[in-house]
């Protein structure tokens, strides 16, 4: 979908290095589930660690999602010799991530030279079967590596 606007040979790669050098995805046990240009798919695991006072997922573990996964699918499309930021990004919280598992998905809809915006949601997971628990836009910054 973006073959024009892949900047890094090695995309992938570099994608996958800047998911993996993050610590907090490890803490959390976030998983980089599936990558192409433009597109990145993040899973958290349900564990109580995760949770709020009800038990559900904590919102603030959606908002991870929502902006890493924007982040991730942003760095696709990133040039070798840069970094990806985040510069803002923006959550609905639509119901209680109540499940399994989350899952979020990340589709840039408007790749540029220094800011790419990019549109997650974020689903519950049980049994597979997905429901809507948020949504999300952001806009991620390309910073040369100094």
């Amino acid at each position: 979908m973006y073959p024009g606007d892949i900047r890094d040979p090695n995309w992938e790669k570099s994608a996958r290095e800047i998911f993996q050098a993050q610590g907090l995805m490890a803490y959390l046990g976030i998983e980089l589930q599936a990558l192409r240009p433009g597109y990145a798919m993040l899973v958290a695991p349900y564990r109580p660690e995760l949770s709020q006072q009800a038990g559900f997922f904590h919102g603030g573990v959606m908002a991870t999602l929502v902006d890493n996964s924007g982040g991730i699918a942003s760095g696709t499309l990133k040039a070798a010799d840069q970094d990806v930021l985040a510069a803002e990004f923006k959550i609905n919280l639509l119901r209680p991530g109540i499940g399994e598992r989350l899952v979020a998905e990340a589709q840039v809809v408007r790749p540029g030279r220094t800011l790419t915006v990019a549109r997650m949601e974020v689903f519950a997971e049980t049994d597979g079967k997905r429901t809507l628990c948020a949504i999300g836009q952001g806009t991620y910054a390309y910073v040369d590596r100094a």
